[in-house]
């Protein structure tokens, strides 16, 4: 075989080697939400390890959430839907607050008010479609949740999960976060609950 030939046939074989690679790449679960939330080049997000820690599969009381490290940690009888929304809550905490932030999209860079309490209903299979602050002050069913209730008015967003409050102010770091203070409410604000929580 000439050494034409063959570097022709070495560069044919690299090129399909290369394909199957970043077929494979593509293929990884998590793999096109990367690339349709990526900006390109060096990502400046690092996520957060998850811990395999008692603290973090710890159970809250009865009734009642409490925050470890940060993170919310649901009561042994929230229901289901209750512990998927503050899961889902728990994987955005620590991102920045950035306006207009998880209304393009669930995934997103940072979020603001509404769009980390539109992800975490999402999270828990109570919202198709993300929400401003005036649609989360029409969502739902009126008045407070036994364990969700949905703060909203035109300018501002937040909830209280199983008593503890998940908003983008007034909570640790510079956007969404949990906190057991209650935050003053003016009469401003209306107070929604999704069906049977």
């Amino acid at each position: 075989m000439s050494t034409v030939r063959r570097a022709a046939l070495l560069g044919g074989l690299s090129s399909v080697l290369a394909l199957v690679a970043v077929a494979a790449v593509a293929a990884m679960p998590g793999a096109r939400a990367w690339a349709a939330n990526s900006p390109g080049g060096i990502s400046t997000y690092t996520p957060e390890p998850e811990t395999n820690t008692p603290a973090a599969e710890a159970t809250a009381p009865r009734g009642k959430a409490i925050i470890v490290a940060g993170r919310a940690i649901p009561p042994l009888n929230a229901p289901p839907a209750v512990k998927k929304v503050i899961a889902a809550a728990n994987k955005i905490r620590a991102k920045p607050y950035i306006w207009g932030g998880g209304h393009a999209r669930w995934w997103d860079a940072g979020y603001d008010c509404s769009g980390a309490v539109s992800y975490a209903l999402h999270g828990g299979g109570l919202l198709n479609t993300p929400l401003d602050s005036t649609g989360l002050s029409r969502y739902g069913k009126k008045g407070k949740g036994s364990w969700i209730s949905v703060y909203g008015n035109p300018s501002h967003a937040y909830m209280i999960v199983a008593g503890l409050r998940f908003d983008t102010s007034m909570t640790p770091g510079n956007g969404p976060g949990w906190s057991k203070t209650k935050r003053s409410t003016p009469g401003s604000f209306k107070v929604r609950h999704p069906r049977g929580l």
